[in-house]
């Protein structure tokens, strides 16, 4: 059985349940440690082993474990496919991988085959070396006719690979190359992908059994090896594929680029008349350096490619986000207001908004989107839509902040959930009803600098469908000022690690509490960079300040 688990940022990590038992949660000591996620507690849950089984138990946390859409209150034992919510995670449990099925390419044990009197080594260096030495030699003898079929081989390698192709044509142009410079009958290149796993990215024929020592030490030392006659090899003997396919000679060479090998290119061949020979190897060698040099510099275009297209989107995208967002501050007698959003990339998943009811009343909002980048910023859109829809079908926040999670959450990705705040102020009385879920708790700033925090508890949205909502209520009186705000301004943090806080938030706002509320987010700005030592936040800032007169 093994875990998948998604955290807001990154990849997936897949975790094998092997040992007696796995502990999560923020503390260091943890088998699974997550301490840049507040929300967990410091030892959060632990999955444990009872003979074959496994189950999950939580460990007293502060907010709690989900699993498969109810509350952890005691062991439940783990089947594949039970989801797990803890803190910022989604687990998905599945069962033990199968097995990868045979394919093109099959590697083989082949201990001992590197020190046969049939097997032939060399390397790059060496190769250019011989090649300076023979054309040294040339200038004074007649040109042989195996330098004329090493030059035609390069000069065509250098013609084909020269032109403008896309990136996987040019795995079949250089296959198609080497077979024809060595006379192979059949041929495999592979490359380096993500965790070091090899794929097939041009093949000629199939069922290749590759020995893993030829692999390990083509990649590893980089050098090239010729088995000059492969059925007398043992090894090689046993596999079927090498007596159905009469393989006699093989060779296997680095797609070399400078120090790091990317890949490989194999290739046999049946042939008794004329086996692959020295020369065969060295001119296979150089074919796969200029071959290597030409995949990394396509994938260097792709990537460039990717990458302007990539900014033209997101540019397109801000200018579409910061359109979603109000502005201009809401006209409130009485009242002064004033909101800033600074996402910490290109578009961000943090949002606020002034929705004014006909009653005249008025709802003030943030919310922060799980993760940051692209994916978050798609949801902080969808979100918005749906807030403006609730003015007239939900009066109250919990009513509003209920329907919102029901339509969050059928359309959640895993690993992702909002955080969200609703707040309705009466301009005329100050009073403010609210419902939070799981955002953090504003501040009220008193006209005499005493500081309430608006403590309101509630699911985050997009985890259980049916959360319910609580409607909590506040007021403002003259003078009395209310932060809004993301834990993008409270988890600021120093080269040292130090937070931010809200105590300093606090004090922050209390000192400048007479400013004029667009002066104070300015300064809290400046004030926090500074404080942090960094001109980049590390995550969405949003802030959002209204004072009655």
């Amino acid at each position: 059985m093994e875990l998948l688990i998604y955290a807001p940022e990154g990849d997936a990590k897949r975790i094998t349940l092997e040992s007696e038992a796995l502990s999560l949660g923020r503390a260091g000591d943890n088998d699974l440690a997550y301490p840049g996620d507040p929300w967990l507690s410091r030892y959060h849950l632990r999955f444990e082993r009872n003979g074959s089984a496994w189950s999950v138990k939580d460990c007293e946390s502060r907010n709690g474990t989900i699993v498969n859409a109810a509350s952890l209150q005691s062991p439940h034992a783990l089947a594949p496919g039970d989801r797990i919510y803890a803190g910022h995670l989604t687990i998905e449990v599945h069962a033990d991988p199968s097995e990868t099925s045979r394919g093109v390419v099959s590697f083989i044990p082949g201990r001992g085959i590197l020190e046969t009197k049939g097997t032939v080594v060399t390397n790059l260096e060496k190769v250019l070396n011989q090649t300076r030495a023979a054309s040294d030699k040339s200038r004074h003898d007649d040109v042989t006719l195996t330098t004329t079929r090493v030059v035609d081989a390069l000069i065509r390698a250098g013609q084909e690979l020269a032109s403008h192709r896309p990136l996987e044509k040019i795995f079949q142009v250089i296959l198609d190359l080497s077979l024809s410079a060595v006379d192979a009958m059949r041929g495999v290149i592979l490359t380096l992908e993500k965790e070091g796993n090899l794929e097939v990215r041009a093949s000629k024929g199939d069922n290749f059994a590759i020995s893993t020592s030829v692999r390990d030490y083509v990649l590893s030392e980089k050098c090239s090896l010729m088995i000059s006659d492969a059925q007398m090899e043992e090894a090689f003997r046993e596999q079927k594929s090498i007596v159905a396919h009469k393989v006699r000679s093989v060779m296997a060479v680095p797609l070399q680029t400078g120090n790091r090998a990317i890949g490989l290119i194999y290739v046999d061949t049946g042939s008794l008349i004329r086996p692959f020979s020295q020369e065969d190897l060295d001119l296979l060698t150089v074919m796969a350096n200029v071959a290597a040099i030409r995949i990394e510099q396509a994938r260097l275009i792709e990537v460039e490619q990717s990458e302007k297209l990539m900014e033209s989107e997101l540019a397109a995208a801000s200018e579409i986000q910061r359109n979603l967002l109000p502005t201009d501050e809401p006209a409130c007698e009485g009242y002064e207001i004033a909101g800033y959003n600074l996402p910490c990339r290109t578009v961000g998943g943090d949002y606020y908004d002034f929705v004014p009811y006909c009653d005249g009343r008025l709802a003030l909002v943030v919310g922060d989107v799980a993760g940051k980048g692209l994916a978050a910023a798609l949801m902080m859109s969808s979100l918005q839509a749906r807030v403006h829809m609730l003015v007239e079908s939900c009066p109250d926040p919990a009513g509003a902040l209920t329907v919102l999670n029901r339509n969050v959450a059928k359309r959640c990705p895993p690993g992702k959930f909002i955080t969200f705040f609703y707040g309705l102020l009466d301009p005329a009385t100050g009073k403010l009803q609210y419902a939070n879920a799981g955002h953090n708790y504003p501040l009220l700033i008193r006209a005499d600098g005493t500081t309430v925090c608006l403590i309101g508890h509630g699911m985050v949205m997009g985890i259980l469908e049916n959360s319910k909502y609580q409607t909590f209520e506040a007021e403002l009186a003259p003078g009395d000022m209310l932060a809004l705000f993301s834990d993008g301004v409270t988890e600021a943090r120093t080269p040292d690690n130090d937070e931010f806080g809200e105590s300093r938030l606090a004090g922050f706002l209390t000192a400048r509490r007479d400013r004029p509320v667009s002066e104070i987010i300015d300064d809290l700005v400046t004030y926090v960079r500074d404080w942090s030592g960094e001109p980049v936040f590390a995550d969405d800032f949003t802030m959002v300040v209204v004072r009655r007169s």
